[in-house]
């Protein structure tokens, strides 16, 4: 007969994997940030930034502002409470540790005041994407049911925290949109106006792409880094390209590198691999066996691209 462990004995094994391996949050101290604390928030944020379409029950034009007076006192309170658990984590430099919970309400008033411009710029993203897809009827369709919404609305939240050198929560937004999306927005990316994703799934956005205006990506597109063999030497460096403005990228195109950039008014094909700048208003087509540059000035002149 088998030998069944008791409860008892799976206790003791799992708590001294605890000691062993570690993963555990700080339980003798200050916890991290709540994941599920952060997706709801970011929840709330999302309601804050497009009233009436997150939300389950109607929504009057008279109690828009006793509803968002109430939804963003929640939303201080909680963040202030999230943001304080980050800045115990990892203090900001020269900050005295008494002030970190006066920082953290700082941190996130700041945040909040922002949102009016946030709202500015994903009203240009959710008109490039009712400009950008002729399957889209209406620009209330494209807020209701574009996964792309989500995903560049909780990365632009999350880049403002990032800027504040927010630890860890901007993080836990962008991933926990990129769960929902398929889509991974870096926080740190600086995202121009205009942006849109058709398709949305398996884009990937480093974060130290730099990503001009009125730029549109498929499906499949990475901006990613050369390489992350040398990693401390790689932190904080300038590691993923620069795309300027105008810029079409097709499904599945890959372009690596810092010093990689793409110059305005370019169109990149689907499937390209690029580890090299293209000059403005150039098309780089792959047709299956070679990939090519053709100036789209003058069509009739080719150069061969240099990997």
């Amino acid at each position: 007969m088998a030998f069944v462990k008791t409860v008892t004995q799976l206790t003791n094994e799992l708590v001294a994997s605890y000691a062993r391996l570690g993963g555990i949050n700080h339980l003798d101290g200050k916890n991290l940030p709540s994941k599920s604390a952060i997706t709801a928030i970011t929840c709330d944020l999302l309601r804050l930034l497009f009233p009436g379409f997150f939300d389950e029950k109607l929504i009057h034009s008279s109690e828009v502002k006793v509803e968002t007076a109430a939804l963003l006192d929640s939303v201080l309170g909680k963040l202030e409470d999230e943001i304080r658990k980050s800045l115990e984590y990892q203090p900001p430099k020269d900050l005295p540790k008494p002030d970190i919970t006066k920082a953290a309400h700082q941190l996130t008033v700041e945040f909040l005041g922002k949102l009016p411009d946030i709202r500015e710029i994903l009203k240009t993203d959710v008109q490039a994407a009712f400009d950008g897809d002729p399957a889209a009827l209406s620009r209330e369709e494209v807020l209701v049911s574009y996964p792309f919404v989500e995903a560049i609305a909780v990365q632009r939240l999350a880049h403002e925290l990032y800027l504040k050198n927010v630890p860890l929560i901007p993080r836990i937004m962008t991933e926990w949109a990129h769960a929902r999306t398929g889509m991974d927005l870096h926080p740190g990316a600086k995202i121009g106006t205009h942006f849109f994703v058709d398709h949305c799934t398996g884009t990937v956005v480093g974060e130290t792409a730099i990503i001009g205006d009125h730029v549109k990506l498929y499906h499949g597109v990475t901006l990613g880094a050369k390489s992350t063999a040398a990693v401390e030497q790689l932190r904080g460096k300038k590691r993923h390209p620069t795309i300027e403005d105008n810029v079409t990228i097709y499904p599945g195109a890959t372009i690596l590198g810092g010093e990689s950039i793409i110059g305005a008014g370019s169109t990149i094909g689907g499937n390209v691999f690029i580890m090299d700048s293209v000059a403005p208003n150039s098309l780089v087509i792959y047709d299956g066996l070679d990939m090519r540059v053709l100036s789209k000035l003058d069509k009739k002149t080719t150069v061969d691209f240099q990997i």
